[in-house]
Parts: C-alpha cells; sequence; structure tokens
C-alpha cells in the first residue's frame, strides 16, 4: 500500500488528510491521485462507489486549479441529485484554504439560485446532466474553458437514459481538458463514449471487496420523511441509556436535525465538513466524553471518529451505497457489545434498501415504532429508577428535618407528586409528542420502461399518456417521472401497472408491440 505523502501532494492538503483522518489511500486513491497529478492522459476507472473515488480525483483537481479564475474550471456529473450533493460536500471539504467555489446544481433544486450561484462565479461544478445540459443551453453556464471533466458512475447515467444529455454537454466542452470517467461495469456503449470523446486514455482497475456487516442487530423502520424527526425522538426516549451517531446526507441537514433535537432538550450537536478543526475537535471531545449524548453527522465528517461504545447507529437518511451502509453501521457492536443500527426507509426509497440487502447479504428487519404510550412507561420507569438511586443515597439530616415539617400541613402523595413536577418538568407530558402516520411501502415497487419514439416522432407528454390511458386503462397518476427525449423516452410506473401494459402490448401488434419494453434497472 502506497503513502499520500508519496504522490507529489502540497503541504497544505496532506494535513487536510490528516485532520480528516484518512490513515492509507484506497487502491483507487493509489492508482488515481499521481497518474493525474504527473501525467496528463485522460483516466478511464473501474470501480465500485464506495472506494474512494471522490477522493481520488478531487484531491489532484483541487491542488491544480486556480484560485480567482473567472470561468469553471471542472464539471463532475453525477447521476443522481444525491449524489451530486454528496460529491460537492467531500469535495468542499478537501479544499482546506484555496479559495475554490464549489456547487452541486440538479433537478429540483430552484433555478433562481442556480442563476445566482453562475452568475457569482464557480471553479467546480457537481450536477446532474439534465440540469446541467439546461444551464448549457440557456447560456448560463459555459464550458468551454474548463480543465478536467469527471463523468462519476457512468453506467448508472446509461442505466438511467443520460447517455445522450452526457455526450451532448460533452460536445460543449473546451477541446484541451482531462476526461476522467468511473464507471462499476464497462459495457460497450461506455467504452464507446471513452473512445469517441475523449483523449488517449490509461485504464485503471480496482476489484470490489467483500461487503461484511458486523453482528450489529439491524433494524428498518416504514416513515414518511416529514414523521422523521417524530420518530428519532421515540427512538432516543424508549432507549434506557442512548449514546448514538445520527448519519443525515446534507450539512443543513445536520445543523437542522441537531439545533431541533437541542431545542427539544436532547444532549446533541452536529458535525459537519465546513467546520473548523477546532470546532469539530471541540464537539468530537464532548461526545466521547458523553457530555453530549448524540452527534448527527454527514459521511464524510464521521471519517475518522474512533468511538468503541455506541449503542446506536441512526441511518436518518438512506446511505447512497451498500459500501458507505457497511461503513456506518460498523461503529457500533464493537468491543463484544451489541449495537443497534436503525435505518429510516420512506416509500419511495425501499427498492434501494433491498438492494443494500442483497449487496450486504444482510437481512435488516422490520421493526415498527414504539408508540406513545411505549415512550411514556420507559420513562416513567427512568424517573423511579432515579428516585430510587437519590432514595439510596441518603440524603442529609437538613433533608429529613424539612421533610417532617411538610408532611405535618400536606399529605406525602401531594409532596411527592410537586417535587417530580418540579425536578422532571413537562417530561412526562405525553403531549410532546406527535402522531406518526403509517408510512404505506410499495413492496412491489416500481418499473420503469423504456419508449421507443420521442419528441422527433412528435411525442409529447399528453400524446403519450392519452395512448396508455386508451390501450389499457390505466389512468394517468399511476404514469411518473415522464421524460420525453429526442429519439426515445422513459417512464415509471408500479410493478402492477407495468405488466398490465406490457401484457396488453404482447405479441407485436403493428404499432403497438415494439413501442415500450422494461428499461434497464434503475437502482432507487
Amino acid at each position: 500500500m502506497g503513502d499520500f505523502n508519496t504522490f507529489g501532494l502540497s503541504a497544505e492538503t496532506l494535513n487536510i488528510i490528516k485532520r480528516k483522518g484518512f490513515e492509507e489511500p484506497t487502491p483507487i486513491q493509489e492508482k488515481i491521485i499521481p497518474m493525474i497529478l504527473r501525467g496528463n492522459k485522460d483516466v478511464v476507472g473501474q470501480a465500485q462507489t464506495g472506494t474512494g473515488k471522490t477522493a481520488a480525483f478531487g484531491l489532484p483537481i483541487i491542488e491544480l486549479l486556480r484560485e480567482k479564475s473567472r470561468n469553471v474550471q471542472a464539471l463532475v456529473l453525477t447521476p443522481t441529485r444525491e449524489l451530486a450533493i454528496q460529491v460537492a460536500e467531500e469535495i468542499n471539504s478537501l479544499k482546506g484554504k484555496k479559495r475554490l467555489n464549489i456547487v452541486p446544481i440538479y433537478g429540483g433544486q430552484s433555478i433562481e439560485l442556480q442563476l445566482r450561484s453562475l452568475a457569482r462565479g464557480i471553479d467546480i461544478v457537481v450536477g446532474t446532466p439534465g440540469r446541467i445540459l439546461d444551464h448549457v443551453r440557456r447560456k448560463t453556464l459555459r464550458l468551454d474553458k474548463i480543465s478536467f471533466l469527471v463523468l462519476d458512475e457512468a453506467d448508472e447515467m446509461l442505466n438511467m437514459g443520460f447517455l445522450e444529455d452526457v455526450t451532448a454537454i460533452m460536445e460543449k466542452t473546451a477541446y484541451e481538458k482531462r476526461t476522467m470517467l468511473f464507471s462499476a461495469t464497462m459495457p460497450a456503449e461506455i467504452m464507446d463514449v471513452a473512445k469517441k470523446y475523449m483523449g488517449e486514455y490509461d485504464i485503471v482497475r480496482v476489484s470490489k471487496g467483500q461487503l461484511t456487516v458486523s453482528q450489529t442487530d439491524q433494524i428498518y423502520f416504514e416513515v414518511s420523511r416529514y414523521d422523521k424527526f417524530e420518530a428519532l425522538c421515540r427512538i432516543i426516549d424508549i432507549e434506557e441509556e442512548f449514546y448514538g451517531l445520527v448519519f443525515c446526507r446534507t450539512k443543513n441537514d445536520v445543523d437542522n436535525i441537531a439545533n431541533s433535537l437541542v431545542e427539544r432538550g436532547y444532549n446533541a450537536d452536529g458535525l459537519h465538513g465546513d467546520m473548523t478543526q477546532f470546532l469539530r475537535e471541540k464537539i468530537l471531545n464532548k461526545f466521547k466524553k458523553k457530555i453530549i449524548n448524540i452527534l448527527v453527522a454527514t459521511d464524510v465528517a464521521a471519517r475518522g471518529i474512533d468511538v468503541h461504545d455506541l449503542t446506536h447507529v441512526i441511518n436518518y437518511s438512506l446511505p447512497h451505497d451498500p459500501e458507505s451502509y457497511v461503513h456506518r453501521i460498523g461503529r457500533t457492536g464493537r468491543a463484544g457489545k451489541e449495537g443497534i443500527a436503525i435505518t429510516f426507509v420512506t416509500p419511495a426509497e425501499y427498492r434501494k434498501l433491498q438492494y443494500i440487502m442483497r449487496e450486504t447479504k444482510t437481512d435488516i428487519r422490520k421493526a415498527k415504532l414504539p408508540g406513545v404510550k411505549d415512550v411514556m412507561d420507559m420513562k416513567r420507569e427512568k424517573v423511579k429508577s432515579i428516585l430510587a438511586k437519590v432514595v439510596e443515597a441518603h440524603p442529609s439530616n437538613e433533608y429529613f428535618e424539612m421533610s417532617r415539617e411538610l408532611l405535618e400541613d400536606k399529605a406525602p402523595i401531594d409532596i411527592v407528586a410537586a417535587l417530580l413536577k418540579h425536578a422532571f418538568g413537562d417530561e412526562l407530558d405525553s403531549r410532546k409528542y406527535s402522531e406518526i402516520e403509517d408510512a404505506v411501502v410499495d413492496k412491489k415497487g416500481k418499473t420503469r420502461l423504456f419508449v421507443t419514439q420521442g419528441s422527433k416522432d412528435g411525442l409529447t407528454y399528453k400524446k403519450l399518456v392519452k395512448f396508455i390511458k386508451e390501450k389499457t386503462g390505466i389512468s394517468s397518476d399511476k404514469i411518473k417521472d415522464v421524460q420525453i427525449l429526442d429519439k426515445f423516452s422513459f417512464m415509471v410506473l408500479p410493478f402492477h401497472e407495468a405488466e398490465i401494459l406490457l401484457s396488453a402490448f404482447k405479441g407485436g401488434k403493428k404499432g403497438v408491440g415494439p413501442f415500450i419494453t422494461k428499461a434497464k434497472a434503475r437502482r432507487k
């Protein structure tokens, strides 16, 4: 195994790596970082998600970019908004004091916000193909002077039907640039992109290690995203002693959840990549000393946290990939102690959870969230336990004298109730808890369908929906995520309706049979 010190990285970058807790490079970092820093060829890397790809291309790009540039210097394309946010946050945590502006741009985010960011100037753009192409066509994003282009998870972009958008974007980029293409698999279509749109390139392959999980008890709860915070509070309160990490996807999530926990009276704090080293160490020290018992963190910020006696790890947000899941839950159940890993799953994320279970070869069992009555029963038991310990501590004589005086005028039950109210406030008030609605997960999932016609054939959203309704009777509200591209289209249907649709077209009727087929699987 190599050493970060031998790659040609600056002292400032090496210091950042050390502060982030990276002890030794992963195999892909060992191969890619020196290749980008010392060579001039493009790179095709075959590696799974979770192998350290972001740092492998992010560190050398940061090293080589200029400060105070007036143009976008690097573009990173990712298949999903979640990955765009994650990659942007990690690169941002690696830049140190270097004045580089790194921004994620994706569909679903305010276009006005993106326009303002682009107008101010961005050095590294991390985005999804559709929204990036939209800005290119609006002329609000120019790529003719970029120095680096990264295609992250290229096979996923292919599976999701983004290849046409990706190649359209590549045609608008600077000729004199370095391109890095990363993909878990290398189908012919991906290699065609490399051959057609990249210069002379080296191929790097990194094998995937076996994913293993600890003996941690793994549980998932089905919950809507609006009820996640309420569910988190119930899980904390139902435990006799809670000491755990709560994982979120973004730094904004970390701040919002940590602040809400503090407002509700919990000993909590947050940790994310934008914090100074001083503040990070201060928060970690409080957590290790159990001054706070709940630490909310992103995956990036949690690296290097060395705490061995956690009772819980909670995936408030589902991790992006199986490797991240294994890394997260490996922090509990250490040193022979049994830990608990809890994952919140929204209805839309169920298939992604199935994928994680399949890849990690583990069973994550479903459980029912504790009800308000369950939580209140546990709290009452905690109060009784605290009082029992206080009584056993034998109060000093002056308190016995005061106790006798109080009992002369008041009934014992009234005095004890008043003392409990004074000591524990509204701790036993069940009205603090909101109701949680059952989140119904469609266990049958959804299917993505490929349509052989696009806008050049005169196909529109309206025509496609009308056609399906006339042929099958499927309601338009079942047809989701319709994408009408130039030569073909995509849509998503629940499994049941998808089977009805495909069955209706089975047999190859003229103009119908080959019109709609199953698309390549898309991980949700």
